[in-house]
């Protein structure tokens, strides 16, 4: 798939086939997240795997928004690490180039994600913490569910020429 493509035809997906994402796709999308750019190369970030059937059902507990969780089989929590960021308030940004590599990497595998936010919501931030029993220095960021599609989605139109702007307003 062309880069442009995948951006264009990337879409959040939330409703899953009940089929595991192999050991080989799982670790072909953390490769593609740990590519992405980061503030003065430090790459700060962690990422937990959950595919535990368990730990999945329990998260729309702590992030009502992740719903999509019950139906699928892999997510991706991917978090900052105050050990290795060297510049205070980066870590959303950093983690979030992550993100999109991840997103895009998995949708060129033919599997369906959504980006579900955990950071800057406080109480999210510590009932991740306390679920997954992070230690002080990691600050869950983004959570990525992941699966093949049992839906499809058309593709809107986005671009909008009237939100550009050269060399000032």
């Amino acid at each position: 798939m062309e880069v442009f493509d995948a951006i264009i035809t990337r879409r959040s997906i939330r409703k899953y086939r009940d089929k595991a994402v192999s050991p080989e796709f799982i670790e072909k999308l953390l490769r593609a997240a740990m590519y992405a750019p980061s503030a003065n190369n430090y790459q700060p970030w962690q990422f937990i795997v959950i595919n535990e059937r368990s730990i999945l059902n329990e998260i729309p507990n702590v992030q009502p928004y992740s719903k999509m969780l019950y139906t699928a089989p892999l997510g991706i929590l991917i978090c900052g690490d105050e050990k290795f960021e060297k510049l205070p308030g980066y870590n959303a940004v950093n983690c979030s180039a992550a993100t999109q590599n991840l997103l895009l990497a998995a949708h060129d595998c033919g599997l369906g994600t959504c980006w579900i936010g955990i950071y800057p919501r406080e109480e999210r931030i510590s009932g991740i913490r306390q679920l997954l029993k992070l230690p002080d220095n990691i600050i869950p960021i983004s959570l990525i569910s992941v699966g093949y599609p049992a839906e499809l989605k058309d593709i809107p139109e986005r671009f909008i020429p009237s939100r550009i702007h050269y060399n000032g307003w």
